[in-house]
């Protein structure tokens, strides 16, 4: 081979790789920020989001790239280091990480998911219809759903008249309030059970069966989502109906779930990431509320705690565990 025809074939080889990277880091990138691990039972919510993003013709690695950052020692940390990378937008999965994110920027759009909180209160937008800032999502109308997840436990559990409520402190603030509110509605007691690492909810149960609790609530939050098994075990070996908002809970013991659909929600996040990197400003999103709500008996669990499901209820349910 002649000098000068190497040297060309050396300078193809060589400008491919550099044409390669420069295309994959002109690729809009989606910081991903997250409490909770990237683990089998988070597949699916994963999966929704980025259906959301092909909805609007957004494929990972075709025309966007992600920096991932699961469950991390410190999330302020890492939404700093997703700043610092200048991710086009950054999509936070629960209200730590949507937390981290809003004070780690005031100019790189955020959409968030928060189960947990009042976004005004917040102070994460203005309003709903127009949240005037870098953030918009979707967060949960939680005074409707607590009053109808006592309502639930009443058709379910005879002679219900104290109902133990499962939280953290702080981040369960408003939830707290709102069903507490809603079991006085129902003419029923309550009782205040916190809980900040998965080893409380033994104690916390044992606590709630002590005061005579009949049934229980469990307020939403990345724990409980990520101890379902162990809480679900727990229960049963206490003999404790359980409502909670995450249909894993129900699928591990818990004798029912009632609450937003989460695919759903990841799906629609990952529209409003698409309308982001589509030139969209999150200001102009309006925050969204879920508009699918599950409804999951364990009809075994219940056989188990001697309770029956009226026939009625088991036909509105959108997924019965036999």
């Amino acid at each position: 081979m002649r000098r000068r025809d190497f040297l060309s074939v050396i300078a193809c080889a060589t400008a491919w790789p550099l044409a390669a990277r420069a295309q994959q880091q002109a690729m809009p990138v989606v910081g991903f920020l997250a409490e909770w691990p990237k683990a089998p039972q988070t597949a699916a919510v994963l999966a929704a989001f980025q259906q959301g993003m092909a909805e609007l013709g957004y494929v990972e690695g075709k025309n966007f790239a992600t920096e991932d950052r699961f469950r991390p020692e410190s999330l302020p940390q890492a939404a700093a280091d997703l700043v610092r990378l200048k991710v086009n937008v950054i999509f936070a999965g629960a209200p730590a990480a949507l937390a981290a994110a809003s004070k780690a920027t005031t100019s790189i759009p955020v959409v968030g998911i928060d189960l947990e909180s009042d976004p005004v209160a917040k102070g994460y937008i203005k309003s709903l219809a127009r949240p005037g800032g870098n953030v918009t999502g979707m967060f949960l109308d939680i005074p409707e759903l607590s009053g109808k997840q006592v309502g639930l436990l009443k058709e379910i559990v005879p002679r219900l008249s104290r109902i133990a409520i499962f939280g953290v402190p702080g981040l369960n603030a408003l939830q707290f309030m709102a069903t507490e509110t809603a079991v006085r509605t129902f003419a029923l007691q309550a009782e205040i059970m916190e809980v900040r690492v998965p080893d409380d909810f033994e104690a916390a149960m044992e606590g709630a069966v002590a005061r005579h609790a009949e049934a229980g609530i469990l307020l939403s939050s990345p724990l409980v989502f990520n101890s379902a098994k162990r809480i679900g075990e727990l229960a049963l070996a206490k003999r404790l109906p359980l409502i909670s908002l995450f249909d894993e809970s129900a699928k591990n013991g818990g004798l029912l779930a009632y609450g937003p659909n989460l695919g759903e929600m990841f799906r629609r996040c990952g529209i409003y990431v698409g309308k982001v990197l589509q030139g969209a400003k999150p200001s102009d999103l309006p925050v969204q509320r879920p508009e699918k709500f599950d409804l999951v008996i364990n009809l075994k669990t219940a056989a188990a705690l001697g309770l029956d499901v009226p026939t009625q209820l088991q036909q509105l349910a959108d997924m019965v565990i036999e």
